[in-house]
């Protein structure tokens, strides 16, 4: 697997190779959740909405009334996965951040990430990506690809800190987005964070947002589940420059967690497992590929 990494690498890169790609193009674009980081028990932005839902109730205890409040404040990851785009799961998140300034939601997040501690690793979200994703990412940083994160989180919440944690610029972040509002008050101007969803991205809208906020097609594309399938074909189907595919798949429950058809969380990986032999997408193995994982 690292040896086809590389390869590729090279011969996009090396100014005389029948393969090289102008270093304006080289696009990659990665997921995040199960792909850069863990997602499990619950993806890491629910987590942060769980613990900042008690505040929003306690603020405004109407909002005990809605449904998925309920299901939120009684643990059922479930209930609030249910659907095709998690619509549940979006509900809590805008519900408990709904009103805020953009700087106070992203003071929020920081704070969260300086106090909060995995469940089961005892360590600092941010402080549990995958090694070998960061080597990816720092290898194609030297060799001058420009490096998108492109996932169904939402983007204010990877903004606050993908620059600190990966190196990669909060406006190469492409996530699910919530309409927000402009007003100028006597501190000054604000904008403020709603009820309302405007954009999820995840499957087959990854594709239509790489197009919309990048503008090029990407050569690379990472990913880990059936939500990523779509970006992992519009990057490598019918691509008229060379391209790359990957799939991480979880498969290490020892130093991590091993799931793929059935999981607890977010990141079912059966098409995508299954298209990748004849789309050629590599498949990296964790438990067998990966000498570390954090």
């Amino acid at each position: 697997m690292k040896e086809a990494l590389l390869s590729f690498v090279t011969a996009v890169t090396a100014e005389h190779s029948a393969a090289f790609v102008p270093e304006p193009e080289r696009v990659a674009v990665f997921d995040n959740d199960g792909t850069l980081w863990p997602e499990q028990p619950m993806p890491f932005q629910a987590a942060f909405a769980f613990d900042e839902l008690k505040g929003a109730v306690q603020r405004q205890p109407a909002l005990a009334d809605d449904p998925m409040v309920q299901a939120a404040l009684a643990g059922d990851i479930g209930a609030l996965l249910a659907g095709g785009h998690f619509e549940g799961l979006l509900r809590v998140i805008a519900v408990s951040h709904a009103g805020m300034t953009t700087e106070a939601f992203a003071a929020a997040v920081e704070a969260w990430l300086r106090s909060a501690r995995h469940p089961r690793f005892e360590r600092p979200y941010d402080a549990l990506t995958y090694g070998p994703m960061q080597e990816v990412l720092q290898l194609l940083r030297t060799h001058g690809f420009r490096t998108f994160i492109v996932s169904g989180g939402g983007a204010d919440f990877m903004r606050v800190w993908v620059e600190r944690v990966y190196g990669i610029p909060p406006e190469r972040v492409v996530g699910s987005t919530g309409r927000t509002s402009f007003e100028l008050r006597e501190s000054g101007p604000v904008l403020l964070k709603s009820l309302d969803t405007l954009f999820v991205n995840d499957g087959a809208g990854k594709p239509a947002a790489i197009h919309q906020f990048i503008g090029r097609r990407p050569l690379m594309a990472f990913g880990n589940s059936d939500g990523d399938l779509a970006m992992l074909q519009f990057t490598t189907i019918n691509n008229p420059r060379p391209s790359f595919g990957l799939i991480v798949h979880h498969t290490d429950s020892e130093r991590e967690y091993a799931y793929d058809a059935e999981t607890r969380s977010t990141g079912t990986l059966v098409k995508a497992l299954q298209q990748a032999p004849e789309r050629g997408w590599h498949v990296v193995d964790m438990q067998r590929d990966w000498l570390r994982v954090f």
